[in-house]
């Protein structure tokens, strides 16, 4: 009985083990994997498989990690293979057109050696030991490379890859236009007028590295069709014939990034009579209209939840945005971290018929639209009697769809030449006075007159309707990417140096990035976060500044309408025996005054009182919170062990 027991055991044993290496037999040749999570977070997305499905010619991905570093984290292990992972899916979705190759380099081999120069760096760790976690993707004679594959942009690894895989499918560098008034280029200045020269645009000298910048003039003209990215910044006073060229782009496919302000900081106008600078607005009110949009330049916006500064240094239209602003879901403003926008508009209305809306940016629920010569109010001033609109209002947005012509009746007819004075004066002048002698006797004065000839337009036909689906984005704003709000420039020994001081470029860069490259990167989405914006503290403190600045207003309110009470009561005659001219308070004026006191010593009070209430809101909020996280699983644990103890007890009864 014994040894047959000891035979069935060991069949079983054996039939697990065959089992189990059939398995792994079968996994190894045939990988599957099943994706349960809601957001899909392990499939990839529609834009990568359309990627995927344009390549002409096979792909080889070197991935390089260093799983057998043993000082390695154990974290960046297990995100190193979240990265195999995710490539063996696209080698499975492109059709055998997707080769992955994996290496582990060591200190001083060959391995490490082909890494450096695929491009891809050794990354150091706290012991000073070195790994490697990057890739590079070749097709051909055509390279691009992830130096390294930080675990911070896991949410845009996809995107990331993507992109990698069709830059190596173009062949030359896309072009992308740059419009605008403003000197982004850079000049020689005026030396004679003493006006010193200025130097490109940071964001310009960033876009140069990857792209083939040039300068389209807002002079109408068709824009050149090698143009694929428009980026239209700050077009103040732009004609009706470049819009319609900037419209015509935009019906034959190009993609265009359209910076629009109600007041632009570095563009300013000077005042009159002694008034301060303003800001000088822009807008592309023909375009927007057409598509269902509309930018309020005579209105800013004013932000209580974003603003720079508190007290009496706070700035509401000077808006300091985080992740809680941004759309997570996609690309270019997934992990932004945080971005200045000085003194911007919100744009509002619904997109036509055929065109659908994704709001990239927005503000908080406690924000609202101010008056233009209200927006650079600080403190007291500028938060009294602000009153929130209690909705998000957008501040960048994306279009997609098929757009419509903006203008119906095509080309708009071109101006007529201005009547100049002189023009009069030669018709008064005598017919043998209306030609010098030389040039009569050059031409006679019966040959025909030759037109003027104008430059002939690259594009005849007017379009009236885009014939396939286009996108595009537009922005409330254009001082986020000059230079003063977007980096820092130190000279150190004749060289200068650039640090970014917020993700305004990279938000840019990001634009251009999804609308240079194929059509299909426009469409990727991040990856899902285990993290969670912690927003709900900051509302409340929002909540209890909206109740301060109300109290803030009583206080105002209160003094201004004791002082017209006592310059009433000081226009009367002077008390009794009082010399004449004397600062002597009378009874009722006293009163008054320490009424005044009395009123103000109240709303001091209170706003201890609403101060109090929100460091006790918030604190206590944080404390549960930690209790949550620390106490939460033992205590489940404990009840499931309890739960446990007594399920056994009523079964052994």
């Amino acid at each position: 009985m014994l040894n047959r027991l000891y035979r069935n055991s060991f069949v079983v044993i054996a039939l697990a083990v065959v089992s189990l290496v059939a398995v792994n037999v079968f996994a190894y040749f045939y990988y599957s994997r099943v994706d349960l999570t809601q957001a899909k977070s392990y499939t990839l997305s529609e834009g990568t498989r359309e990627v995927l499905k344009k390549l002409q010619a096979p792909i080889t991905i070197r991935f390089y990690f260093s799983q057998s570093e043993a000082g390695m984290p154990l974290v960046l292990k297990g995100y190193g293979r979240r990265v195999q992972d995710l490539l063996i899916e696209y080698r499975n979705a492109s059709g055998g057109k997707v080769s992955i190759e994996t290496s582990d380099p060591q200190p001083d081999s060959d391995i490490e050696e082909t890494a450096t120069l695929d491009g891809v760096q050794a990354q150091s760790l706290d012991n000073g030991d070195r790994f490697y976690l990057g890739l590079a993707v070749k097709q051909g004679d055509r390279k691009s490379a992830m130096s390294n594959i930080a675990m911070d942009r896991e949410r845009l690894l996809e995107y990331d890859i993507t992109r990698a895989i069709a830059s190596v499918t173009e062949k030359e560098k896309t072009v992308l236009g740059v419009m605008s008034p403003m000197p982004v280029f850079g000049n020689s200045g005026f030396p004679m007028m003493g006006v010193p020269p200025s130097p490109k645009q940071i964001f310009i000298s960033e876009l140069e590295r990857d792209y083939k910048v040039v300068q389209v003039p807002m002079d109408g003209k068709d824009i050149d069709p090698k143009v694929k990215v428009l980026l239209v910044h700050h077009p103040r006073g732009i004609t009706e014939h470049a819009e319609y060229s900037i419209d015509q782009f935009v019906m034959r496919g190009g993609k265009l990034i359209a910076l629009l302000d109600p007041f632009a900081f570095f563009d300013v106008a000077p005042g009159q009579r002694g008034m301060e600078p303003t800001g000088i607005p822009s807008n592309l009110e023909r375009l927007t209209k057409a598509w269902g949009i509309s930018l309020d330049t005579t209105k800013m916006l004013s932000d209580m939840q974003y603003m720079v500064g508190k007290g009496p240094s706070a700035l509401p239209t000077l808006l300091s945005l985080n992740d809680s602003a941004y759309d997570q879901t996609d690309v270019a403003t997934a992990r932004l971290g945080g971005t200045l926008f000085p003194f911007i508009g919100a744009f509002s209305g619904q997109p036509v018929a055929g065109l659908k809306q994704e709001i990239l940016m927005h503000s908080s629920k406690y924000s609202a639209l101010i008056e233009v010569a209200r927006g650079q109010d600080r403190g007291d001033k500028a938060t009294a009697g602000f009153k929130a609109a209690g909705q998000e209002l957008p501040i960048a947005i994306r279009l997609q769809g098929k757009f419509n012509t903006a203008f119906p009746d095509g080309r708009p007819p071109k101006p007529k030449p201005e009547k100049k004075p002189e023009d009069d004066a030669a018709k008064d002048k005598p017919a043998g006075d209306e030609k010098p002698a030389t040039e009569a006797a050059a031409a006679p004065a019966d040959a025909p007159q030759k037109p003027v000839e104008e430059a002939p337009e690259i594009f005849a036909a007017h379009i009236a309707q885009a014939a396939a689906d286009n996108s595009l984005v537009l922005i409330a704003d254009t001082d986020f990417i000059n230079d003063g709000a977007a980096v820092q420039i130190q000279d150190l020994l004749g060289q200068r140096l650039v640090y970014p001081i917020n993700g305004n470029l990279a938000f840019v860069q990001a634009l251009v990035d999804q609308y240079a490259g194929d059509a299909a990167l426009i469409s990727l989405r991040t990856r899902q976060s285990a993290t969670r914006p912690f927003t709900v503290i900051k509302e409340m403190e929002t909540r209890a500044q909206q109740a301060y600045t109300e109290k803030i207003k009583d206080i105002q309110d209160s003094l201004q309408a004791t002082q017209e009470k006592l310059q009433a009561l000081q226009k009367t005659a002077p008390a009794p025996g009082a010399a004449a001219g004397a600062a002597i308070l009378t009874k009722e004026q006293q009163a008054e005054v320490d009424r005044f006191r009395k009123v103000a010593a109240e709303k001091r009070r209170e706003l201890k009182d609403v101060r109090k209430d929100l460091r006790a809101d918030s604190e206590a909020l944080q404390f549960w919170i930690k209790v949550l996280n620390i106490a939460l699983i033992p205590a489940l644990l404990v009840v499931l062990a309890f739960g446990l103890m007594i399920y056994r007890r009523r079964q052994t009864r």
